[in-house]
């Protein structure tokens, strides 16, 4: 999988794009004027670029201090999050086995990696991609998680309801 080095939907990309846009002007700008002025004008545009640092600082720290749970640093879930004694209850063994056997069969690890992702929520295309599984063999895991979901919540059920 190939990794971008620049996304501009990222805080990184904005600030990325930011600075290369202010470097880019004040080359135009400088190169526009006469050299007598160009230093008083750097300095200008030094000026400008430090204030709008500390600008933007100040305002990401307030924002980050008004939404504590959006901050990158929080804790990841725990691994006992991800991982219980209850992890593989309702995998569907029997479904599965015969995609074990071919040129081409995922690997077990790969099968109980989707099942996870699949039981947390994921949808059959995402894991497909990312677990490099094929499309059916997500969609076969996902549903099977949803039926294990809704086996679950009706198990909750107080006796008497539907």
């Amino acid at each position: 999988m190939m990794r971008t080095w620049f996304h501009p939907r990222t805080g990184e990309g904005a600030a990325l794009l930011g600075v290369l846009t202010f470097l880019l002007l004040e080359v135009i700008v400088l190169s526009a004027l006469p050299l007598r002025d160009r230093l008083v004008t750097g300095g200008v545009f030094a000026g400008a670029a430090v204030a709008a640092f500390v600008l933007v600082a100040v305002l990401l720290r307030g924002h980050r201090a008004a939404h504590p749970g959006r901050d990158r640093s929080s804790p990841r879930p725990s691994e006992e999050d991800w991982f219980s004694p209850d992890t593989l209850e309702g995998f569907p063994t029997e479904a599965v086995r015969p995609l074990l056997h071919g040129p081409d069969a995922p690997s077990p690890d790969s099968l109980s990696t989707a099942w996870i992702l699949a039981t947390h929520g994921h949808e059959a295309a995402w894991i497909a991609h990312h677990v490099d599984l094929p499309v059916g063999t997500a969609h076969l895991l996902v549903d099977a998680a949803r039926r294990r979901e809704a086996g679950a919540v009706h198990a909750q059920d107080p006796p008497g309801r539907g």
